[in-house]
């Protein structure tokens, strides 16, 4: 494991992505955490999900964390798909591109419900989350 996400169960569009991922991982550099699974806590105490639940948190192999569309860049680049997003990191792309995030992020229930039709799901087809 390369990588690990913390991620958001009740977002349709986070389950989406991390589903994708996760197919297209055939290398099994990623692993997922449930920033609503009941045993969170226990297992991630170093993470707090009230802060994993505002933007998207991921761990490195070396235990550094990393943070919003980091995590997104970091995540495809291991997967080899998406290549393009690495121009969302580019020094004067990166402060929009951050800011367009915490948009996002701080409303993706409504923006899921836009495209998806489904605000918030607790019951979600939720993807297995690799153990360390």
């Amino acid at each position: 494991m390369k990588l690990r996400i913390f991620f958001d169960s009740y977002c349709p569009l986070c389950v989406k992505e991390m589903s994708q991922l996760k197919a297209l991982d055939v290398n099994n550099h990623l692993a997922y955490a449930d920033i609503h699974a009941p045993s969170f806590q226990i297992e991630f105490p170093h993470i707090d999900p009230l802060k994993a639940n505002t933007f998207l948190h991921a761990e490195n192999e070396n235990g550094e964390m990393i943070y919003g569309l980091d995590v997104t860049c970091q995540a495809w680049t291991l997967v080899n798909h998406h290549r393009w997003i690495k121009v969302l990191r580019w020094p004067v792309i990166k402060w929009f591109a951050d800011f367009a995030y915490r948009l996002f992020a701080k409303n993706r229930y409504t923006i899921s419900y836009w495209l998806t039709g489904q605000r918030r799901c607790e019951a979600c087809d939720n993807i297995e989350v690799k153990k360390p």
